[in-house]
């Protein structure tokens, strides 16, 4: 069988080593290890160098704000090109913090197509816990502060009464590229760059199965009937915190009525998406790889 091609962001780019997330001493270790290697970030941006190419600006042991941070604020992430990687999300207060000459701290989705794939998947993985991290202060059953567990990748509420554990949460969303067997349907929205046209793409609801949304948005943002859908493949997108879920879909020729978020929907023959009269998704998004692998399809 042929190996299936990740999609960015995903992919074998890290060994998580998830039953090391049960030693207590854990932090102890890492910080004893000087082939130790550390992702800085601060809100959601990760500091990295600009130069030749966006790469990170991984930091040791020896840093000062590895050294002066607390211990709450250190996630094991696993290892990463064979050395133990760990998140350390500096606090607002860390505006000063010394920098490595010629790094900076950015924002991963701008910069994310020139990066390295690996880094780029050691990236998003970071940013998801980042952001979970700093929304899940307090305990959503009785409000009380919690406190990182399992080299942070838990929280548990501190109040004993309560101690309600948390896990890091994400936002399935399915996105879908809808064919007749000679067209394609794809829409755009208003925020995106003029001519800018993509895949069909919301998020799954309570009580619903990835096919049933699938069928859903596409009659809510469309009007069109899905027949039938398959699985294509799956891509972390963490903005902050979805899980893109692919399919590749068939509906009936039919008129297009668009409604919900999009502003225009229209179906497109090969010919007109080949032909570059609209501008497609970026190369490293699963939109690309659907509208790809239905061009390079028979009709």
């Amino acid at each position: 069988m042929t190996p299936v091609r990740p999609n960015f962001f995903s992919g074998a780019y890290i060994d998580r080593r998830t039953e090391l997330r049960e030693h207590r001493d854990w932090l102890d270790r890492a910080l004893a290890d000087p082939h130790s290697q550390f992702v800085l970030a601060r809100g959601t941006s990760q500091l990295l160098y600009a130069q030749p190419q966006p790469h990170i600006a991984f930091v040791s042991r020896d840093h000062p704000a590895v050294a002066a941070a607390a211990p709450d604020r250190f996630v094991l992430l696993g290892w990463f090109r064979e050395r133990r990687c760990v998140l350390l999300s500096l606090s607002a207060e860390w505006q000063d913090v010394e920098l490595p000459p010629g790094a900076s701290f950015q924002e991963l989705r701008p910069l994310s197509p020139e990066l390295d794939a690996e880094e780029a998947g050691l990236l998003a993985y970071a940013r998801a816990l980042s952001v979970w991290r700093a929304r899940q202060r307090r305990c959503g059953v009785c409000g009380g502060p919690t406190a990182p567990a399992r080299a942070g990748h838990s929280v548990i509420c501190l109040e004993a009464q309560c101690a309600e554990e948390y896990f890091p949460r994400l936002d399935p969303a399915i996105i879908v590229l809808v064919s007749d067997g000679e067209r394609a349907l794809l829409g755009r929205q208003r925020t995106w760059p003029p001519g800018r046209y993509s895949t069909i793409a919301g998020f799954v609801e309570p009580g619903e199965s990835l096919e049933d949304a699938v069928q859903r948005e596409v009659l809510e943002e469309t009007g069109v009937q899905v027949l039938a859908s398959r699985y294509d493949s799956s891509q972390p997108w963490p903005f902050p915190a979805s899980l893109m879920v692919g399919f590749q879909a068939v509906a009936a020729p039919g008129p297009v009525r668009v409604g919900g978020e999009l502003e225009d929907a229209r179906w497109f023959s090969r010919e007109a998406v080949r032909c570059g009269s609209i501008l497609l998704p970026p190369p490293h998004s699963i939109s690309r790889r659907l509208i790809d692998a239905w061009l390079g399809a028979q009709a």
